[in-house]
């Protein structure tokens, strides 16, 4: 069985801490937006399923966007 290497061998590879920096600033970006809606929805109608559905769909929208920000995000030059 032969192993194939798919990665780059010419680009240089990312540190640890530098995926796992770049690993928070996703999360953060990803998370922030949700928790936020969800907490000015629960404020404002009083009413946690609603709130919880809003925060969810914000989450999904944002992890639809994920894509693109990641690759803004992760690219080392």
């Amino acid at each position: 069985m032969a192993i194939i290497i798919l990665s780059d061998p010419s680009k240089s590879k990312l540190k640890i801490s530098e995926i796992m920096l770049k690993g928070t600033i996703m999360a953060t970006i990803l998370t922030v937006p949700s928790i936020i809606a969800f907490l000015i929805t629960w404020t404002i109608l009083d009413n946690l399923i609603n709130a919880a559905i809003v925060g969810g769909v914000v989450h999904f929208i944002a992890m639809g966007f994920s894509l693109k920000i990641s690759k803004k995000i992760l690219v080392k030059k």
